[in-house]
């Protein structure tokens, strides 16, 4: 009896990082280093321990205020504006995606993946800590469609080097297809988003971004929304980004 009981505690507990994506604090990766900073707190204690696990009834706090498991699963599509960071806070004082949202969510939500600040476009946000990690794992290979505007006209020789590839300060970039538009306009689609990918390689072959917008995440699509508006993702969309990431 007591071993069933000991197995029944120990299914009952869950890892603290996930336990505060669960809460919607913030995805599992992004929580493990606010675990590292010592922001974490189980009952009482400090915690810098990622493998720590936690149970019903545990009291958890990060940076002093009590975190609580969400109950309703939200996940919204935003259209970022320009001049504004994708992370939980900014230390610059800049203006952050999340604070667009506040107005119409009670939960915490945070950014699955990342738009640089100048970027416009599609950037997913939710409180749920599986969905966040399934699409942000680099196994998932979902395709990220954007309409770049350049400042010198793209040709096909340079589409096709961006398809096949290049090296910019010792670092690979490749896309999965460049189409030349017009001559300064392009889309591109990527699966892995490196920090400022597109922008590292047109600036390897002397052109200028000056207007770089997100329109399609797998299966979803930005559409008509304006910039600064949101929705809420359908349960087929959810569904559909689920089905596109790959088994890990």
């Amino acid at each position: 009896m007591q071993d069933n009981a000991e197995k029944s505690e120990k299914k009952d507990e869950i890892r603290l990082q996930a336990f505060l994506a669960h809460c919607g604090v913030a995805s599992r990766r992004a929580s493990e280093q606010i675990i590292l900073d010592g922001r974490v707190c189980v009952n009482g204690a400090v915690v810098t321990e990622l493998g720590t696990k936690v149970r019903d009834g545990d009291s958890v706090t990060v940076d002093g205020k009590t975190v609580h498991l969400e109950t309703r699963k939200c996940y919204v599509l935003l259209n970022k504006p320009a001049g504004f960071v994708c992370s939980a806070s900014d230390e610059k004082g800049r203006q952050v995606a999340a604070d667009l949202l506040k107005d119409s969510y009670k939960e915490r939500l945070y950014n699955v993946g990342r738009l640089d600040m100048y970027s416009k476009g599609m950037i997913l946000f939710t409180n749920d800590g599986d969905f966040a990690a399934k699409l942000s794992h680099p196994s998932s290979q979902i395709e990220k469609e954007y309409i770049v505007e350049t400042s010198q006209d793209v040709s096909e020789e340079t589409a096709k080097l961006l398809e096949k590839g290049l090296r910019v300060d010792n670092v690979f970039y490749k896309c999965v297809r460049c189409q030349v538009l017009k001559p300064r306009k392009i889309k591109i689609i990527l699966i892995e988003g490196k920090n400022r990918e597109i922008r590292k390689m047109l600036e390897s072959q002397n052109i200028g971004t000056r207007s770089l917008v997100r329109v399609r995440i797998g299966n979803v699509n930005l559409d008509d929304l304006k910039p600064g508006d949101h929705r809420d993702l359908t349960p087929r969309e959810v569904q559909g980004l689920l089905d596109l990431c790959k088994e890990k």
